[in-house]
């Protein structure tokens, strides 16, 4: 299949576009210049026509949770109005379209596996732009994939497992919040599931992470045991690390709806992070 690709600077697309390409589609990955998601639908339909795009996979998105409680704005700008207008220009050029959304448009307040379903309550700008822009695919584009995803890390971009690992080489006294629960994800084993779901061609919403879960000091702490790093790990609570915008205490996800419709199970968080930590030497953060 011809796939157009959004967000190619982005951490997951350099994950992404190698996977989509080794199962043997076509794949344009155009630059911000060249693809501006918040330009009007009428200017982005000859870029997907021209390709003969089956499917655009939108991952442009304004992903600084913080930055965009103080940006509103532009949050919504490229976060709700953005995925408005690649819809539309999707539907416009019969294109179908994937859209990776996030935990954070649940409240955080569950205590079993988030389900499709469950209704929606985001307690940020960053989720409530995100929520905005998946109602925006599912009212323009029939052919969706709506993937939920949470706690990304990977190659090419800042992570909290890059940031962990600089601080712990550094000696640096780590306190890490031990009250946010969630299943950190690895950018490869995202792109192999996303890659799995599409062939599929199964339209809907998706829950996509690596399986298991556990909290930030949790996975800070699986780091610096398998980095063998000497420093100092002491547990905090979200009330000691303020941040301006709100994070959800409980962000697990059910993945049962992917795992049925892609017949593939995710691997387990402390597997993909192993393999992270093996694979290459992570970037500063």
């Amino acid at each position: 299949m011809n796939l157009l690709v959004t967000g190619a600077a982005g951490m997951l697309a350099k994950a992404l576009v190698p996977a989509l390409e080794a199962a043997g589609h076509d794949v344009l990955a155009p630059v911000e210049a060249e693809f501006d998601v918040t330009r009007p639908p009428d200017s982005l339909v000859h870029g997907i026509e021209s390709w003969r795009t089956d499917w655009v996979i939108h991952l442009a998105a304004f992903t600084k949770v913080d930055d965009c409680e103080s940006q509103p704005e532009r949050a919504r700008e490229v976060n709700t109005e953005g995925s408005r207008n690649v819809a539309i220009a999707a539907h416009q050029a019969g294109a179908g379209m994937v859209a990776i959304s996030t935990d954070y448009v649940f409240d955080g307040r569950a205590t079993t596996p988030y389900r499709e379903d469950h209704p929606a309550a985001p307690q940020s700008v960053y989720g409530t732009t995100k929520w905005e822009g998946e109602q925006a695919v599912r009212e323009t584009v029939s052919r969706h994939q709506i993937v939920r995803t949470a706690w990304l890390y990977g190659a090419g971009g800042p992570n909290f497992v890059d940031t962990i690992l600089r601080k712990a080489r550094a000696g640096e006294r780590l306190k890490v919040v031990d009250d946010q629960r969630g299943s950190p994800t690895f950018t490869v084993d995202l792109a192999e599931g996303l890659t799995r779901l599409l062939a599929t061609g199964r339209t809907g919403t998706f829950h996509c992470t690596n399986s298991g879960d556990c909290t930030w000091y949790d996975l800070a702490a699986h780091v610096i045991a398998h980095a063998g790093a000497a420093t100092s790990l002491e547990r905090t609570d979200s009330a000691g690390f303020p941040r301006p915008a709100k994070r959800p205490a409980y962000s697990v996800l059910s993945n049962a709806a992917f795992e049925a419709a892609t017949g593939w199970r995710m691997p387990h968080w402390k597997d993909a992070v192993d393999r992270y930590l093996e694979s290459s030497v992570p970037a500063a953060g």
